[in-house]
């Protein structure tokens, strides 16, 4: 039964696989006026290895500035891919026409093999539903209310950090330190559990699981296109037996971090769940003393009407996407950011004396929400590294039906016409380009490719005027629209106050003898590394403990 399933899934593939072929060959797509790189000759690979190299910079850099602001490229099997980081283009993409631009099919299928019906799986009235439950437990009211488990959390990773450099200046590795507070701040600020002491070096299978899962999964990525046929043609079940007889490591790997972030994601619902059932006292003994998000949903929900209730499936498949989400984008901006300060010490400087002033003035208290976001420096820090690296450097969405762009900046055709709008046919892979919105020169001027948090004092005109549909300081680094990023007040909450406590305790500096430069590499989240061939995620950095703790 299973090898006749997989047969006809194979065949409806092959059968896919030939349209494609023919419809690039024989009917002209309409996109085909749209200026791009050259064609590399490749029906089958198209510009994809030179988008998903490692280094590819410095083609993307190109794809941008070249050819204007909507731009297409060859995709696999002679598929357009059409890039938009035009304005209006973009809030119609985004906000206006959402509904016609869905998330690929493929993504839907791969993130909901991985994590079950949560919020990054899901599409229509139940992602309404889902959003719908989730906002008010990502409030600014709500983010007022973890504060103080933020600053708990930070102050082990700063007892950490004192007791590697207390005999002297040593060189640590930050993209580990920020990869580990990252999850233990999403773990008890989000879940109300403690994935990691951070004090010791104790493996928890769990932290271990969602640590190594974006890195596992890599080498399946280009399998992922069958997953909607293999997911449209076959059950579950038969799927889950098939993938246990498959003898290929990787993807036994993965299935074994399936199973772990499963058991960990049925463990924590069910122990909230008693707690909750069990009344306040219960709920408060927990971790975060139940003013995790985690808490703050289960609650909601059940308090919610039977229209509004999400089932237990959605709500177990929630704690594994929190996670996720939360994990390795923002690890990957506080390395940066310590990455940008100790190549510029001066903005190091001037930004320790902020914090250190701030904190006078409270009394050496910690700072209350308000009070964090008065710190002007602190602030543009993270807003210009959000720009300059947004952990996600594009998103696709499929056109599900045929629709017109248009522009607020023409584009010169191949054959010399001026466009002012674009014709998107239906099944149009369009490619949401947030590095390439984020670095508009046309809109940011001249020195868009600098790191200088200074501009965020006054912005250009163009910026302003512009109307990036994004949900956070005309950026699209956390999206805009209905799925736009939901936790990125969360996520801005979390990297000050790591910041302040870096700051305020030790000095960071590149080390002298590091033999390479520290290089960022393209991935579905960007990872440093020592060098440009290395494969060892890593971010050395010199930490110096400060004369004073303040």
């Amino acid at each position: 039964m299973f090898a006749e399933t997989v047969r006809y899934a194979l065949y409806v593939l092959l059968l896919w696989i030939v349209a494609s072929l023919v419809k690039s060959v024989f009917i002209p797509s309409p996109l085909a006026n749209i200026r791009g790189p050259p064609s590399t000759g490749s029906w089958l690979w198209g510009h994809f290895k030179q988008l998903f190299d490692r280094q590819s910079w410095q083609f993307q850099h190109e794809l941008y500035n070249k050819y204007g602001q909507i731009v297409t490229a060859d995709g696999l099997f002679g598929r357009k891919l059409l890039f938009v980081f035009d304005p209006l283009a973009l809030h119609h993409v985004l906000l206006k026409d959402q509904h016609i631009y869905e998330e690929t099919e493929q993504l839907i299928q791969m993130d909901l093999q991985l994590f079950g019906p949560g919020l990054l799986s899901v599409l229509g009235d139940t992602h309404r539903k889902q959003r719908k439950m989730l906002n008010p437990v990502f409030s600014i009211k709500h983010m007022r209310q973890m504060l103080p488990i933020f600053y708990q959390v930070t102050d082990r990773l700063r007892q950490a950090l004192n007791d590697r450099v207390v005999n002297g200046p040593q060189a640590v590795d930050m993209m580990s330190w920020m990869t580990r507070i990252a999850l233990e701040l999403i773990g008890e600020g989000g879940l109300g559990y403690s994935f990691d002491p951070l004090t010791t070096d104790s493996a928890n299978p769990w932290g271990e699981a969602m640590k190594n899962l974006m890195p596992s999964v890599m080498p399946l990525m280009p399998f992922r296109i069958i997953l909607p046929f293999l997911c449209k043609y076959t059950s579950p079940r038969l799927r889950r037996w098939a993938v246990g007889r498959i003898p290929w490591a990787p993807l036994q790997k993965v299935r074994g971090i399936i199973d772990t972030m499963d058991e960990m994601s049925h463990t924590i619902y069910n122990a909230k769940m008693s707690a909750l059932r069990k009344g306040e006292e219960a709920t408060v003994q927990q971790i975060g003393a139940g003013n995790d998000v985690m808490s703050k949903l289960l609650q909601a929900n059940m308090m919610a009407s039977e229209e509004d209730k999400l089932p237990d499936d959605q709500l177990i498949a929630q704690i594994t996407t929190i996670v996720f989400a939360a994990m390795d984008t923002t690890s990957g901006v506080l390395a940066h950011i310590l990455h940008m300060l100790s190549e510029h010490q001066e903005v190091q400087e001037r930004l320790r004396q902020e914090i250190t002033e701030a904190r006078r003035e409270n009394d050496g208290e910690d700072l209350s929400y308000e009070q964090l976001s008065e710190l002007s420096l602190l602030d543009a820090v993270c807003r210009e590294t959000l720009r300059m690296y947004p952990p996600l450097v594009f998103l696709t969405r499929t056109a599900v039906e045929a629709a017109v762009l248009p522009l607020s900046t023409p584009i010169e055709g191949r054959d010399g016409t001026l466009m002012h709008e674009v014709l998107v046919p239906r099944g149009t892979s369009v490619v949401i380009s947030i590095l390439a919105s984020n670095r508009n020169r046309a809109l940011w001027g001249p020195d868009v490719d600098e790191w200088k948090p200074e501009r965020w004092a006054k912005l250009p005109d163009a910026v302003v005027d512009a109307h990036i549909p994004g949900v956070y300081s005309h950026l699209l680094t956390f999206l805009g629209g209905s799925r736009a990023c939901i936790g990125f007040k969360f996520s801005e909450m979390e990297m000050k106050v790591v910041l302040m406590m870096l700051l305020s305790n030790f000095k960071l500096s590149i080390p002298d003898n590091l033999g390479a430069p520290i290089c960022w590499n393209f991935a579905g989240v960007q990872w440093p590394s020592v060098g440009r061939t290395s494969s060892t995620s890593e971010l050395p950095l010199k930490l110096e403990l400060l004369e004073k703790r303040l």
